[in-house]
């Protein structure tokens, strides 16, 4: 059996935040996602528009 990881006294890496924002479906609907700071867009049927929220996203609203 394998001991519970212990939180990282790593600096925090901005290349991971950048990586963390992206989209997932959810049935018929696609929804940008960060995973930094928890926030959800709107449910999108167009794939591209989940990505413009993403991009959006990190442009001004993550505070990362």
């Amino acid at each position: 059996m394998t001991a519970p990881a212990e939180p990282s006294d790593a600096p925090f890496d901005l290349a991971d935040a950048v990586d963390s924002a992206s989209t997932e479906e959810r049935g018929s609907f696609t929804h940008g996602v960060c995973r930094v700071c928890g926030w959800t867009g709107p449910g999108r049927r167009s794939r591209e528009r989940a990505r413009d929220d993403v991009g959006a996203h990190r442009a001004g609203d993550c505070p990362v």
